[in-house]
């Protein structure tokens, strides 16, 4: 018994450590979680921390996929359960929108910061934030072409993956949570559909 125990502890503390990398991520930037900064916010040793995570960047990275995973819980899946089709589209979109501005993290959408934070830099982490977005407008894409608007899909991909960032622009940087509502809109208009947000 004893070492199932050690075993969930330990899968306890690794969490614990992800969970308040990601909290001053969200406000600091992945450049802002450091082992030293992690072990005096958890009251543990820097021996502690790299015992679960062997270097920043592996804790960055942990960050990203962490991430990637609650988006795709969220906004993703809910989404699929619909018919294909503008309806799907419309819900990934408002499902996204609506992730924005509730991520549960205090500094707002960690991917949305991360691609300004890395979009010049070079390595492991900037591939892992390049490849979330990459599939995200390759999803994107997908869903367009399946729901056969007569609409130029390509702009309509720029069009949708643009609005992401203004609106958590809108809700961190401006407080505005009335950009919710015109994200949505605008994507109505993007995809020729009724206004009935």
């Amino acid at each position: 018994m004893s070492p199932r125990r050690s075993a969930a502890e330990a899968r306890h503390t690794k969490d614990s450590i992800l969970t308040t990398a990601l909290d001053i991520a969200s406000l600091d930037g992945l450049e802002g979680v450091t082992i030293g900064r992690l072990a005096t916010e958890l009251a543990m040793s820097k021996s502690g921390v790299l015992n679960h995570f062997s270097t920043k960047q592996t804790l960055q990275l942990a960050a990203v996929h962490r991430v990637i995973a609650d988006f795709q819980e969220r906004v993703i899946q809910p989404a699929m359960r619909l018919p294909e089709g503008v309806q799907r589209l419309l819900a990934l979109c408002d499902n996204w929108f609506d992730y924005l501005a509730d991520t549960g993290l205090p500094g707002g959408c960690l991917l949305t910061a991360a691609a300004a934070e890395f979009d010049g830099r070079e390595g492991e982490v900037h591939d892992a934030v390049l490849k979330s977005w990459r599939s995200w407008r390759s999803f994107l894409r997908a869903e367009l072409l399946r729901a056969q608007l007569d609409i130029d899909v390509d702009q309509a991909v720029f069009e949708i993956v643009a609005f992401g960032p203004g609106l958590n622009q809108a809700l961190q940087l401006h407080g505005d949570h009335a950009a919710i509502r015109h994200a949505k809109r605008a994507v109505r208009r993007t995809l020729g559909q009724p206004d009935t947000v």
